[in-house]
């Protein structure tokens, strides 16, 4: 073989190799997502910063995981069809109350049956009275037979155990982290008794201290006596939490393990 066509073999084989990483990456930009996503988000209130901070994060958490998002701003659009396009179902500081009868059968289904993974943060646990509407029961029972009494209103810093290590959403998380600026509910009694606690709060460490305690402080739980994979965190009021690599690690895991990947 000549130099020259040695020269003129390389520049060919650099073409294809070249060719051959460009359609391969554009097929991976292609690859169809793994799984889909639906949030509902409260769009208003005290809570829209933690939400808009939340789907910033969520987009990027999309992108390099490859599933989708869909978020809705209340239950209208909510029925077992339309749950039924989801694998799992991101209660993002949504009350559960003022739920359509319809969303709330469908829901109840979804997680008995198994047919859709759910996630709930901070305002999920907010049972009781409110705003005229009743409690619902079944989310009651579901969350551990609890009811919302009260929170610190002005705040606290304080220390999350953790109490699960082995358990999927807690991978890669310290023993223990803390949480600032918080506002810590209380609740009628610990879920513990009925739910699979995975962390804890430490109220000795509140900074400042408070008298609003319940000794047993149970803060991310999983309800196992349904088939859906489910998991309960408690933290979510600033959006300031998305720089708390704890808090981050822990919503990723909670993501894939109740998508079931």
């Amino acid at each position: 073989m000549t130099f020259e066509k040695y020269c003129l073999f390389r520049r060919l084989f650099l073409i294809a190799f070249l060719f051959v990483l460009s359609v391969s990456g554009l097929a991976a930009q292609h690859e169809p997502a793994t799984f889909k996503v639906l949030v509902i988000a409260e769009e208003s209130g005290l809570h829209k910063p933690f939400v808009d901070v939340a789907r910033l994060w969520l987009q990027k958490e999309a992108k390099a995981d490859n599933f989708t998002v869909d978020y809705i701003e209340d239950t209208k659009p909510i029925d077992a069809a339309f749950l039924a396009q989801y694998r799992l179902f991101i209660q993002l500081n949504y009350p559960p109350y003022n739920w359509t009868p319809t969303a709330a059968a469908a829901f109840t289904q979804a997680i008995e049956q198994g047919t859709i993974g759910w996630i709930g943060l901070h305002h999920a646990t907010l049972l009781g009275e409110f705003d005229g509407f009743p409690i619902w029961p079944w989310f009651s029972h579901f969350m551990g037979d609890i009811r919302f009494t009260q929170y610190i209103a002005t705040f606290a810093t304080a220390t999350v155990n953790v109490e699960a290590p082995d358990h999927p959403a807690m991978k890669n998380l310290p023993r223990s982290f803390p949480v600032e600026n918080e506002e810590w509910y209380t609740w009628s009694q610990s879920p513990r008794a009925n739910v699979h606690v995975l962390a804890s709060v430490d109220e000795s460490t509140y900074k400042p201290d408070s008298t609003i305690k319940m000794g047993d402080h149970p803060v991310v739980w999983s309800n196992e006596h349904v088939k859906a994979r489910n998991i309960y965190i408690f933290m979510g009021h600033h959006p300031e939490l998305f720089q708390n690599a704890a808090f981050t690690t822990l919503f990723h895991n909670s993501i894939l393990w109740a998508a079931g990947r």
